[in-house]
């Protein structure tokens, strides 16, 4: 789809830039990757994948974004349906829930001896990063939607390795489940989604 909607020249495809960052952090070898690039450039026949994302709710109102790309949109909507229904939850209408998510950049980057957070800062702020906050053993990274792309190369750039890299949707608040019949069934609806060739992405806010 980034090449399709980009062309096959990653320099003047951002999109394109960003989903081989992506699969290279998820160790997709480069030869895979130039391939599929050949592939989806050269073969006008392939089949035309469209982006739908679908939004509802869990057990206790839990908010659900679910992202597909799919080539059988009645397909995707009867097994996202199913998963919400098996899971305790209902799929709603567009909109419903994702006023309560911000779409922001997400980096992640594990902490190690040879990394300085002041330097990692300044880099991340200088190439328009909105926030930057340490955890535990890692250091996130916030940026607008707009903004990824060049905060991830400058971070690329400057030698960093990223644990993940990506545009998000993060809740504004957090849902808890205390029943274990509802965290039962949260789990069922989540794992349902993970099982689904068609999911691309789920987006929740429920505080596990």
């Amino acid at each position: 789809m980034a090449v399709k909607a980009g062309g096959p020249d990653p320099n003047s495809n951002s999109r394109l830039r960003d989903a081989i960052a992506k699969a290279k952090s998820n160790n997709m070898p480069n030869d895979t990757i130039d391939r599929s690039i050949k592939k989806a450039a050269g073969n006008l026949d392939a089949v035309n994948y469209e982006a739908i994302t679908y939004e509802g709710y869990g057990p206790k109102g839990v908010a659900v974004i679910v992202e597909t790309l799919t080539d059988n949109k009645n397909r995707s909507a009867a097994n996202v349906r199913s998963a919400f229904t098996k899971g305790g939850g209902n799929m709603g209408t567009t909109g419903c829930v994702s006023f309560m998510f911000d779409e922001k950049g997400q980096i992640i980057i594990e902490k190690s001896d040879d990394l300085d957070g002041e330097e990692l800062e300044m880099i991340a702020i200088e190439a328009g990063a909105e926030d930057i906050s340490e955890e535990e053993d890692s250091f996130e990274i916030l940026t607008a939607p707009d903004d990824f792309s060049a905060v991830r190369e400058a971070l690329e750039k400057a030698g960093i390795e990223m644990a993940e890299a990506e545009i998000s949707m993060i809740p504004q608040t957090y849902t808890e489940l205390t029943d274990e019949e509802d965290i039962k069934k949260m789990n069922k609806l989540l794992d349902m989604l993970d099982e689904d060739d068609d999911v691309k992405n789920v987006y929740h806010n429920w505080n596990e």
